[in-house]
């Protein structure tokens, strides 16, 4: 299944010293004189080679790694750390540890969190990509035999296994509950415009406006940082349009708390004065006031989702790419405003 690992023996004969020359350059030992350290390194870089710390460490009792690296773009957003724990309720049963990474969306503080999970022989790594990923970044690890499970964002060309969830049937659904309450000002709110799990969202947006019979509005579209802050930003510059909107749906839960947050400092109620739909159903969604309605992803389901995909290619020692579109459903609650009237503040205006 995988392609053959560069090895310490590999790098002393390209290198034209012994191994355990190798071994102590691997180690950072002074013993090394400053030339033959710059030598090893250069021949080590040139030939790809990864230190396995866990290898090392383990070498002696003759064990395997019983580690699996998880690495998520946003680790402030609760529904990551929900998928977090869906992954450990997996691995851990199995026997495995977690090493758990957050990349604040940055790509070079992702390679450089794959690469130190690499040195510490993960057994194989479920991700959830930071913004601009290209999929030659994985390109690496499935050259190394190395199972990767990508998770919310799908990476195509990657190679690698895949679970999404449906965000364009969970929008149309979102639309279409807000048009049945009677609205017809609906926005979209909140998400960075450069990932695909925007892309998927807004169109589901747009093809719930046409199945509604709305007129779609370029300008009911506000686009933020997927956030509370980003939801905070996105309410205002809505409001502030000159015919403004009357309901929203958001890009996820993060986003509509902020959103009910914006409106509430200008003196708007969520749920009577506007209605506000999220995308996720984290746990705070049910116990934030009002409750929020939403369109549930599970979060924990797809992490333990993933994990099990993950932990099925370790086992059967080959990496085979699968991909998994996970349902959606719409919980509706207080947030909306269901059985209330649309007429209100929004309306007056």
């Amino acid at each position: 299944m995988t392609k053959a690992r560069v090895t310490v023996i590999d790098i002393a004969k390209a290198a034209g010293v012994s191994k355990s020359t190798v071994s102590l350059v691997l180690q950072g030992s002074s013993l090394v004189n400053e030339a033959t350290r710059a030598k090893v390194n250069a021949v080590m870089r040139e030939l790809g080679y990864v230190y396995n710390r866990g290898a090392a460490n383990l070498r002696q009792a003759g064990a395997k790694s019983r580690i699996i690296g998880v690495v998520v773009n946003d680790l402030t957003n609760s529904f990551f750390a929900e998928l977090a724990v869906g992954v450990d309720m997996v691995v851990q049963s199995a026997g495995f540890v977690q090493f758990l990474s957050n990349t604040g969306e940055s790509i070079d503080r992702q390679r450089e969190v794959v690469a130190s999970m690499r040195e510490h022989g993960i057994s194989g790594l479920v991700v959830s990509p930071a913004r601009a990923t290209d999929a030659a970044d994985f390109k690496p690890l499935v050259a190394a035999g190395i199972p990767v499970v990508v998770v919310v964002r799908n990476l195509p060309g990657a190679k690698v296994s895949s679970i999404v969830s449906d965000n364009r049937s969970g929008m149309v659904s979102a639309v279409k509950h807000l048009a049945g309450l009677g609205h017809k000002r609906i926005a979209f709110l909140g998400g960075f415009p450069d990932t695909a799990v925007f892309d998927d969202r807004l169109a589901g947006y747009r093809s719930g406006i046409d199945a509604a019979g709305l007129d779609y509005h370029e300008e009911f579209v506000i686009s933020s940082a997927p956030s509370r802050a980003g939801g905070v930003e996105a309410i205002g510059k809505a409001i502030a349009l000159g015919r403004r909107p009357t309901a929203a749906v958001c890009f996820n839960d993060a986003v509509a708390f902020g959103v009910c947050d914006g409106l509430r400092a200008r003196r708007l109620e969520p749920g009577a004065d506007f209605a506000v739909v999220g995308f996720d159903d984290v746990i705070e969604a049910q116990a934030a006031v009002p409750a929020l309605t939403t369109v549930s992803v599970d979060p924990q389901g797809i992490g333990r989702r993933g994990a099990q995909m993950l932990l099925k290619q370790i086992n059967a020692g080959k990496a085979e790419a699968e991909t998994v579109t996970t349902a959606v459903r719409l919980v509706v609650r207080d947030s909306c405003g269901a059985g209330k009237s649309v007429t209100s503040k929004q309306d007056a205006v």
